[in-house]
This record gives C-alpha cells, sequence and structure tokens, in this order.
C-alpha cells in the first residue's frame, strides 16, 4: 500500500509532517499552532478527521507548540515519552496521554509506526519510521550525527525527510556566537548539508524515491544551494526542500517492489 506525506512546516519556527495512507494518518510533531496546521491541511484538501494520533520526537517549542490546543481540540491520542512530558511542560488529559519505546512498534490503523533514538540535545529525543504495507516513511530531522540507529532505519525507507540544517562556510562566517555555533555542529545539535549529503549518498536505498531537505536553517543554509548539491548527486531519488514558510504538497510515495509483485 502506498502513503501520502506532505512537510506542514520545517524549520526552527515550526514542524509538523503528515503522513497518511487515505484511510487513516498520523502528525510527527505540532510545532504550528492548531489553527496553523489546520489551514496548511486545507490547502492541501487533507482532512483533520483521518489524523488519528500525533507522535512527539522531543520537548523543543518548533515540535510542541500547537500540541495542547490540537490534541484536546480533536481528542487525539499523543505518543510521548514521560521525560519528554515532564521537560516539554505540557499540560495535556491523562486519558490522551500514550508512552512509546524505542523499536516496540504502534499500530494506528494499518499504519505500523517506530519510533528510535537519536543524538540530539534534548531529554530523550527520538526519529519515526511510518510504514503501511511494505511502504516505509522516515522522519529524520534534529540529528547531531547519522549513528547507527540513523543509518539502519535510512537504509530501509522509500521517502525520508532529513535534516540538513547549516552550510559548514555560512556557519563559520556567520552572526552567531561561538558557544551557539559549537552547539549546533557539536554531534548532539544538526546535521550539516555535507553531513546529510554523506549520509545519503552512502546509505541510501536503491527504493528511495523521495528526499525531503528538512529544518533548514534560516540564517546558515540556502535551499537553492542545497538544492543544487543534492541534485548532482540524486541518483534517480527526486529532492525536494521543505520550506520553513509553507507546507509541501502531498506526495504520493509507493514502494515500487511491492506494488510490482502485487501486479
Amino acid at each position: 500500500m502506498s502513503l501520502f506525506i506532505s512537510s506542514l512546516n520545517t524549520g526552527s519556527n515550526g514542524n509538523c509532517f503528515y503522513i497518511g495512507n487515505g484511510n487513516e494518518a498520523v502528525l510527527i510533531d505540532v510545532g504550528l499552532t492548531c489553527k496553523e496546521t489546520e489551514l496548511r491541511m486545507q490547502r492541501l484538501n487533507l482532512s483533520m478527521n483521518q489524523v488519528k494520533a500525533i507522535f512527539i520526537s522531543h520537548e523543543h517549542s518548533d515540535h510542541i507548540r500547537g500540541l495542547p490546543v490540537i490534541a484536546k481540540k480533536y481528542q487525539l491520542p499523543v505518543y510521548i515519552t514521560p521525560s519528554t512530558l515532564v521537560c516539554g511542560k505540557q499540560q495535556l488529559p491523562l486519558h490522551l496521554l500514550h508512552e512509546f519505546k524505542a523499536y516496540s512498534p504502534v499500530q494506528i490503523g494499518d499504519l505500523k509506526i517506530i519510533a528510535f533514538p537519536k543524538k540530539h540535545d534534548a531529554v530523550e529525543p527520538h526519529s519515526f519510521t511510518v510504514s503501511c504495507k511494505g511502504t516505509k516513511v522516515g522522519v529524520f530531522t534534529d540529528i547531531g550525527q547519522h549513528c547507527e540507529h540513523v543509518i539502519d532505519n535510512f537504509k530501509q525507507c522509500h521517502a525520508v525527510f532529513l535534516e540538513a540544517n547549516y552550510d559548514d562556510k555560512m556557519l563559520d562566517l556567520g552572526r552567531y556566537p561561538y558557544f551557539l555555533k559549537n552547539r549546533i555542529r557539536g554531534g548532539n545539535g544538526h546535521l550539516s548539508n555535507s553531513q546529510a549529503l554523506a549520509l545519503f549518498t552512502s546509505h541510501k536505498s536503491a527504493n528511495l524515491s523521495h528526499l525531503f531537505l528538512s529544518h533548514l536553517s534560516k540564517d546558515n543554509n540556502c535551499p537553492d544551494l542545497v538544492q543544487r548539491l543534492f541534485n548532482a548527486n540524486s541518483c534517480g531519488t527526486e529532492i525536494i526542500v521543505a520550506s520553513r514558510l509553507q507546507e509541501t504538497p502531498v506526495y504520493h510515495i509507493v514502494n515500487q517492489v511491492t506494488n510490482l509483485v502485487s501486479l
């Protein structure tokens, strides 16, 4: 079965990713306000009625800003670790709270969501894969380095939202103070363009049809620069630079191998 996906927004101003199969869907992080999330989904002809759960990667505000309002309004189950809940200071009804653990699958209808640990300066950060009957999509942002968990899961995906946060030279020459530059590239911060490219070129599956470059820095990266860099190394994968200002179109992700077998 195929998946329909969109980045509703990605960047330090808010992150929210939609992944669904036409019957049910999940949101990975809700860093936009409820109103803005609804507006962007409406523009894409996506229905909040199909969203059945929210999964939270970590407690930073650009990933949880809209969580209390949207979860309460739509009575959506929220999958979050206890430590992330505490550090994020989220006030949610107990009946909406659900704990997840790394590599313990959560089933939402026909969607299977698996969390895995990553390197980031948060209390208990995770990334996620979402799969449906042989088609798998990954959300890999806010990653300080591509550890074995990231590499192993990246290899399995047919589409990935992958962080390409900063260009090394732009960060070096930019206005950020020294301590912040070190935090960004210190192994628990964010992936650079070159780190993301190394992960992509070394570990992508032959079945990776779409790569969404995500969480670009406003000050230390350039969409045109990163588009050119990855286009030159795409080897048949469609490269999309996801915006920090607007939603991407909805993309239809199909596992071509499974599709051929079924025919």
